[in-house]
């Protein structure tokens, strides 16, 4: 991850989508995540031809922004 913006949106076994692909988490690392991809998906999306340090677009499930949102609006984050 490029900041730590995204770490509260993201927990093992949630949605995040890389490059439009919807993928399921499978690790939280220091500023990083994990997921793991079937061959099928690799051939089938533009995530086989990603390269490493490539930037691509990472967007968070949308349950865990209504999340945020609603400790932000109370004042608990």
């Amino acid at each position: 991850m490029p900041s730590r913006e995204l770490e509260p949106l993201l927990i093992p076994q949630g949605s995040v989508a890389v490059d439009g692909v919807s993928l399921t988490v499978a690790a939280l690392g220091e500023l990083s995540f994990e997921v793991m991809l079937i061959p099928h998906t690799l051939a089938v999306t533009t995530l086989g031809r990603l390269k490493p340090g490539q930037a691509t677009n990472i967007e968070a499930d949308v349950i865990g922004k209504y999340l945020v949102r609603s400790l932000a609006l109370r004042g608990t984050t």
